[in-house]
């Protein structure tokens, strides 16, 4: 099986991994317990090109390429379902792909195996947060219109750069969901 140049790289050296961690880096200056987050991703050389003001106003530098700048959107309306947010989402063509920024409760998969059956939505959240091995980790997902996708991962009690686990699939049904937002 032949390699493309972009499967080829270090993970760090692809485009998206680099505006992942940007995004990540970002957040993790913010601190912990904040809303979700979405991100445009743009074409840095397109930007340059066609934003000139905008890009002087991000400090990009000209001759930038082969890199994606992520630009915040308007905050994700709290209270309404991640899912739903997304579905009234539309990019127009100079938006090259998306990333959002979520916080969440996970457990190791032996305390998935316990999870109460039968219990409302409400009630399973409640049973997580309570559970002594839960641990909160900061999920930011990437994916570009073509379809390729990065995830960094961040647990709280491993609260350091060094420590951001990346890769493609971590999160494929979020990966999914914002997939949808350029269909």
């Amino acid at each position: 099986m032949s390699e493309t140049l972009e499967e080829s790289l270090p993970p760090a050296a692809r485009p998206i991994t680099r505006a992942v961690l940007e995004i990540d880096e970002y957040a993790s200056g913010l601190g912990w317990d904040q809303p979700a987050r979405l991100f445009a991703l743009v074409d840095t050389a397109a930007l340059l090109k066609n934003e000139p003001a905008l890009a002087r106003q991000l400090g990009l530098e000209p001759g930038t390429t082969d890199q994606f700048t992520p630009i915040e959107q308007d905050e994700v309306p709290k209270g309404t379902p991640l899912d739903t947010f997304l579905g009234t989402i539309a990019w127009p063509d100079a938006v090259a792909g998306c990333a959002l920024v979520v916080e969440r409760l996970i457990l190791p998969p032996t305390a998935e195996a316990k999870l109460p059956e039968g219990v409302s939505e409400k009630e399973l959240t409640a049973w997580v947060a309570k559970h002594p091995e839960r641990q909160e980790v900061r999920m930011t997902v990437a994916v570009l219109r073509d379809g390729t996708r990065e995830t960094a991962l961040r647990l709280r009690q491993k609260d350091s750069p060094r420590e951001v686990l990346t890769g493609p699939s971590l999160v494929p049904g979020l990966a999914e969901a914002l997939l949808t937002t350029f269909a």
